[in-house]
């Protein structure tokens, strides 16, 4: 959930293989020769428990994608258009891509374009071996089943169970089952898998129940968590022990579980796309159980980007975010953003949600797509659709909530319809199935 205010993200530098995240050193390269691994540690600018960026893994892109396509996606999706010219510099026949921030002097890697006269393999669509995902030209067609043969991987957002309290993502109106946002992700991810696989998909989910994937318990993040209070506050602060333990139940649940997944999908998963699937919330207060409810219900769909200069500054994230870019993932992830946003506010009737802040921005003429930069859908390197319908301290979806799932239609709220978790399912799908549908054709 959003709450409508970007989350604050703390940045410090680490040496060597970022230990605190169990990352692994990664490669570079000075001008356009490989680079073999630093014999000693080094400097990294990263992000929280980010690994170093293994920079040889854009090899496989040289020569690939045209420099205006690169500038285009760079400029209008990828970034908020200016922050990233201190990181990166733009040539006519390649891009030199500084492989590490926290050296004034750090090698740079030359990333060579296709020539513009002749559109490239990945301007056509067909890409190299290093790309684990298909779009949906490259499935072939399928007249009446567009989800055939379609890999798609479910992430319920969150934790439920005895996470949800430490994750804040839970509130309870008197004695009525509480809500968890965890579990209501959870229960939405069953409802679409089984509408999805109807229509032909291969369907994983990222999450099966309520406990995290992540080995890392909040204890053996410690240190990094007094790390990040440091970097944050400075090294003349005294922290309590409670200051500490709380910033690293943050580190667990909001970034090493969500690395946890993403390795999940690049490394075994593997889908030609993945479904985040979120409820919204208004603030609801200090209290959890005597909420506020919000007057307010709304949608939104994000991809990824408008990177800030500070973000793109961070090794890792400007790996990610270019890793991405260079696979053409940005195209086609608007391209279904649009869809499953069209087909959910046509299922929910919810108006569009507006980000007033710098932190996300418009990338096409449906006002339900922004670009935001979120772990969750950096880290997976292939089509991201990150859903974010329903504010869960609204009135009437509090009491759909409560009416749970049930077939056909019930009038709840004053309001006739089918359960909210089965209008949210059938949205999603039905904008899915219409996005491969238009590719495959």
């Amino acid at each position: 959930m959003s709450n409508g205010k970007a989350l604050g993200r703390r940045r410090f530098l680490r040496m060597g293989a970022a230990a605190a995240a169990g990352g692994v050193v990664g490669c570079s390269r000075r001008g356009e020769g490989p680079a073999a691994p630093p014999e000693g540690p080094r400097a990294w600018h990263l992000s929280e428990l980010a690994p170093p960026p293994e920079w040889s893994r854009l090899d496989g892109w040289q020569g690939q994608v045209r420099g205006s396509e690169f500038r285009r996606l760079l400029e209008t999706v990828s970034t908020d258009g200016a922050g990233f010219w201190s990181a990166l510099e733009l040539r006519e026949d390649r891009a030199l891509i500084r492989t590490s921030t926290a050296e004034e002097g750090a090698e740079r890697y030359a990333l060579r374009f296709a020539a513009e006269a002749g559109a490239g393999p990945a301007a056509r669509g067909e890409g190299p071996a290093a790309r684990y995902w298909r779009r949906a030209g490259e499935m072939g067609r399928s007249p009446g089943r567009p989800l055939e043969g379609v890999h798609i991987a479910l992430d319920a957002g969150h934790l439920g169970g005895r996470w949800a309290q430490m994750e804040a993502r839970w509130y309870r109106v008197g004695s009525s089952p509480a809500v968890m946002e965890g579990e209501l992700t959870l229960q939405t991810a069953r409802r679409l898998r089984g509408l999805l696989e109807a229509g032909g998909a291969r369907v994983s989910l990222v999450r099966e129940t309520a406990e995290p994937l992540t080995a890392q318990e909040p204890t053996a993040l410690r240190g990094a968590a007094l790390a990040s209070l440091v970097a944050g506050q400075g090294t003349g602060v005294v922290f309590r022990e409670e200051q500490i333990r709380r910033e690293a139940e943050r580190l667990f649940y909001r970034t090493s579980e969500i690395r946890a997944r993403g390795q999940r999908v690049n490394e075994v998963l593997r889908p030609d796309l993945v479904v985040c699937l979120h409820f919204n919330a208004e603030d609801w207060g200090g209290d959890a159980g005597q909420p506020v409810f919000s007057g307010r219900n709304h949608l939104h769909v994000l991809a990824h980007g408008c990177l800030s200069g500070a973000e793109f500054a961070l090794d890792d994230q400007r790996f990610d975010t270019l890793l991405r870019l260079v696979q053409g993932v940005p195209d086609e992830e608007i391209r279904l953003c649009d869809a499953v946003a069209r087909h959910l506010a046509r299922a929910t009737g919810l108006p569009a949600y507006s980000y007033l802040g710098k932190n996300a921005r418009r990338v096409s003429d449906n006002p339900y797509v922004w670009a935001r930069n979120l772990l969750a859908n950096r880290v997976y390197h292939c089509p991201v659709v990150f859903t974010e319908p329903y504010v869960m301290n609204h009135a009437e979806v509090f009491a759909r909530l409560q009416a749970g799932d049930y077939e056909g239609e019930r009038e709840v709220a004053g309001r006739r319809g089918p359960s909210l978790f089965r209008e949210y399912a059938q949205g999603v799908a039905d904008g899915l199935a219409a996005a491969l549908e238009a590719g495959r054709a």
